[in-house]
């Protein structure tokens, strides 16, 4: 009984960097290597979800160490983000992630629009109408009115 003990601990301590990082790591690379996007956002939302993991457990560490289990819990955890059969990062990606990650988003873009309206404003000659670029003079936008 103590060597097959031995055996399973050790095969513990290997599961977990292969399935939290080694396969995650090797998925990913065929992932950008294939045409198909599906698999790139698997993926991406993988690394996205276990980055989140990671920082809460660093934060969460002193009381992580009172629970016996919490390496057991994350390692089942990791295994159905990872594995392909449950897809569980793009599912949670797609549930809880994407729509905070969008309205963070469309607000900075926003913000930054605003800015940049007010910047030009301010340093336009013009008469506060937004200096026309380059490219806007080679590639007119359908519509334009104005003859250059």
């Amino acid at each position: 009984m103590g060597k097959l003990w031995t055996l399973i601990i050790q095969l513990h301590t290997i599961a977990g960097p292969v399935v939290t990082l080694l396969y995650p790591l090797y998925a990913s690379v065929v992932a950008i290597e294939s045409p198909s996007k599906v698999d790139d956002e698997q993926w991406l939302a993988y690394w996205i979800i276990y980055s989140f993991l990671t920082l809460a457990e660093m934060v969460l560490q002193p009381i992580l160490e009172w629970i016996p289990i919490w390496y057991d819990v994350k390692l089942l955890m990791v295994a159905w983000l990872v594995f392909p059969q449950f897809k569980g990062a793009a599912y949670l990606y797609e549930r809880f992630v994407r729509e905070h990650i969008r309205k963070y988003v469309t607000e900075r873009e926003h913000h930054h629009e605003v800015h940049q309206n007010q910047q030009q404003s301010k340093k336009s000659p013009n008469g506060g109408k937004p200096k026309k670029k380059f490219v806007d003079f080679i590639t007119p936008k359908k519509g334009d009115q104005e003859a250059y």
